[in-house]
């Protein structure tokens, strides 16, 4: 009895530390060194350019979208070249442009957390945790509000007037998105009908409707 409770004490002490493990490698990966040379670059060539990023210069929102315009500064940001500076360095940044009435919808950022700056504007944000309690604010100029990684959270702009703007900060070079909308409703080989009617308490014609959504 002795060798088995050994054991089975041993096994969930493996288990804890593989899931540790696990963890610090979703993470970005530590430095040794000053910052991260890209391959294919000799670093006696590098200058102050190679640490500066124009991504979010004159950036115009979607006044035609119902979401929130983000434009992101991080390691494979898609609209300019990515920032390849802060591969290792575990920071990006976005900014966020809501036009009156939009919004950006429920997601997460699976490897990193945010903190949110708002520099214009009134902005309704809220993040829900993993015993499903939601919490809700309103912001305004000059407030910061943290959303931790992995948690599922949202914000919406109800002024009918003002365009609201934000620079959203992330501990990651890469933080990732989630949007579940589309995350659920248009991925490359679709979840099955019956396991989201089930799910949601919903008929197969909602189902149908939201794909087309999100198609």
């Amino acid at each position: 009895m002795g060798r088995i409770r050994h054991s089975s004490f041993a096994l969930l002490v493996f288990v804890a530390v593989a899931l540790t493990l696990q963890s610090v490698q979703a993470s970005d990966p530590e430095l040794t060194k000053d910052f991260q040379v890209p391959a294919g670059i000799n670093a006696a060539d590098i200058d102050g350019t190679f640490f500066t990023s124009e991504a979010l210069r004159n950036v115009m929102p979607n006044v035609a979208s119902p979401f929130a315009t983000v434009t992101t500064a991080n390691l494979v940001a898609p609209a300019k070249a990515p920032f390849l500076a802060v591969d290792g360095l575990g920071v990006s940044m976005a900014l966020l442009q809501f036009p009156p009435g939009t919004v950006n919808p429920p997601h997460t950022h699976p490897r990193g957390t945010e903190l949110l700056f708002i520099i214009e504007g009134t902005l309704d944000v809220g993040l829900v945790d993993t015993t499903n309690k939601l919490f809700t604010n309103t912001l305004y100029k000059g407030d910061i509000f943290a959303f931790p990684k992995g948690l599922v959270h949202f914000q919406i702009n109800n002024d009918k007037y003002k365009t609201l703007t934000a620079l959203g900060g992330f501990s990651s070079s890469n933080a990732g998105l989630v949007r579940l909308p589309n995350t659920l409703f248009n991925t490359s080989a679709p979840i099955s009908d019956k396991l989201l009617e089930v799910s949601f308490g919903i008929s197969g014609d909602v189902v149908k409707a939201l794909r087309a959504q999100f198609a």
